[in-house]
């Protein structure tokens, strides 16, 4: 049986901080989602495991053959899909074969099968077109499907997948989806799309104190991180229960001291006691309070410092909850429409043609499409970034977007210094308590936007919009959720949750916009409108 082991393995970053230490885990011929927050080496650990990477310490076996999938950001202006699969030199020889320019030995090599099996496994993955196709001539979706097909082509007996579903839309997701529902061998995929999560076999949860492995697929590790949670709750209310009763029976010493203290006192104020009998008294309780007020100091500290772990423990496992100040978007309020609109870069080949829709009141609306189909075309025309060609756009209320890099936000300034310009008139204290409850509490908040990660640059996007008294009655996201890990996306759902205007929002994340709550979906692909 293949096997992938780990044993006591470490990785050091070239300035010596640990990014994870002594991990011990194995991996089986099973699908296994590894999720994590970013930063926690979830990507270096599939590199040390392809080979990529030697670790800082401890070992690794690896009983059977590995393939990473290539991440296809960018590929050479000559590459082509039989390079991508590693084929080129093999059907090269068939072509010489076809042609009648090839050696006896050649023939004797030639892999008759192999232009077949590509167009298979392009096929798994929903792809179509030959060997001798220019990558660049695809798109970024298509090329991570074929970066996909290109590695169980080689039909390893484990596969390596960081985020094989980011950035594409929804079909190219189902494509990736089901090829790995085929998939037979092992699987180690990163990702935060929990649908795919939800064909795993297995979920290990990486953090930087260990490597937790989960039995079943990602709805079965959240019952039992549910689980871990009331049982972390039910620690904090026991500590602190201990620590309200070290601190009573403390009281009680104190005061059985200070009476039996006070009993000497009015006997030697009454002269029937010798003096020196009288001053070793005094010593003696001067001891015994002291020995007293050590031992119930000791038994404060561990106790607070017990609830003080029991309460980490549970904001860790605990769902993120906000409260946002009211909209009071009316229901029948017009919000935005789109009159019959042409939009587009090429008047002569507009993307969007003759589209007409309308938002009222607090309506939530998800701008679907295949990827070209031109959502982020429509919310430019919403944000008046760019002129329609033709029809008219109004948007009838106070709107605001946030785009995939959060750009309206200063990344030189702080937090804090963000939520003041865009929020004029704020007190120090207001400011202060709306971003503490998206948990920017005291010194957090004067970090720098530069310095923090893509999960906590929206966070703050979001407390710098919403946060303040007057939200905006109208919120547009485009792609909030791509790269971003999944606590940062959950952090994202209770936001939009706890919002009560009208949003538009592009995402190809099912799961997201399900748990957002969304009331219809446009689809710019065949222009219908669903509840």
């Amino acid at each position: 049986m293949s096997l992938i082991v780990l044993s006591g393995l470490s990785w050091l970053k070239p300035d010596g901080d640990p990014v994870f230490e002594g991990l011990d885990l194995s991996f089986r011929p099973e699908r296994t989602g590894l999720v994590g927050r970013n930063g926690v080496g979830k990507t270096t650990l599939l590199k040390i495991i392809s080979g990529l990477l030697s670790p800082s310490a401890g070992s690794i076996t690896v009983e059977g053959t590995v393939a990473a999938v290539r991440q296809m950001l960018d590929v050479g202006a000559d590459e082509t899909i039989a390079d991508l699969f590693g084929a080129g030199q093999a059907l090269e020889l068939l072509a010489r074969a076809e042609r009648g320019a090839a050696s006896l030995e050649d023939l004797a090599e030639a892999d008759w099968t192999v232009r077949e099996r590509m167009l298979s496994a392009l096929a798994r993955f929903g792809l179509t077109g030959e060997p001798d196709t220019l990558l660049s001539h695809l798109s970024g979706g298509q090329r991570t499907r074929a970066a996909l097909a290109a590695a169980l082509f080689k039909e390893p007996n484990f596969l390596l997948l960081d985020e094989p579903t980011n950035n594409l839309d929804s079909a190219g997701r189902q494509a990736v989806i089901d090829g790995l529902r085929r998939w037979k061998g092992g699987a180690i995929v990163i990702s935060h799309d929990r649908e795919l999560l939800d064909h795993m076999d297995a979920i290990v949860e990486l953090t930087t104190l260990e490597a937790k492995r989960y039995g079943g697929n990602w709805s079965v590790y959240r019952s039992a991180k549910a689980i871990e949670l009331n049982a972390a709750e039910q620690n904090l209310a026991h500590a602190q229960k201990t620590a309200e009763e070290i601190e009573r029976k403390a009281q009680v010493l104190a005061e059985r001291e200070d009476r039996r203290n006070a009993s000497g006192t009015r006997r030697a104020a009454k002269g029937d006691m010798p003096k020196i009998l009288l001053g070793r008294r005094k010593s003696n309780a001067e001891a015994s309070r002291g020995k007293v007020t050590e031992l119930a100091e000791r038994q404060r500290a561990d106790a607070l410092g017990a609830v003080a772990s029991a309460k980490a423990r549970v904001e860790v496992l605990q769902p993120f909850s906000v409260h946002l100040p009211p909209t009071n978007l009316p229901a029948g309020k017009a919000v935005l429409s789109f009159d019959r609109i042409v939009a587009g870069y090429d008047p002569e080949h507009p993307v969007i043609r003759d589209l007409s829709f309308s938002i009222v009141g607090p309506q939530r609306v998800a701008l679907s499409g295949p990827n070209g189909a031109g959502k982020t075309t429509l919310l430019k025309v919403v944000t008046e970034e760019i002129v329609p060609i033709a029809g008219k756009v109004t948007v009838s209320v106070a709107a605001t977007m946030l785009d995939q890099s959060v750009t309206l936000l200063d990344r030189s300034k702080s937090i804090l210094d963000n939520f003041k310009r865009l929020n004029p008139g704020a007190t120090e204290n207001a400011c202060r308590a709306a971003l503490a409850g998206f948990r920017f509490r005291a010194d957090a908040a004067l970090q720098r936007v530069e310095t923090l990660s893509g999960g906590q640059v929206l966070r703050a996007g979001l407390a710098c919009v919403l946060g303040g008294s007057t939200p905006p009655s109208l919120l547009i996201l485009d792609e909030p959720t791509n790269h971003l890990d999944i606590e940062s996306i959950e952090t994202v759902e209770a936001v939009l949750r706890a919002y009560d205007g009208a949003l538009v929002i592009v995402s190809h994340d099912d799961a997201f916009l399900e748990n957002v709550g969304m009331d219809g979906r446009l689809d710019l692909a065949g222009r219908a409108s669903s509840s």
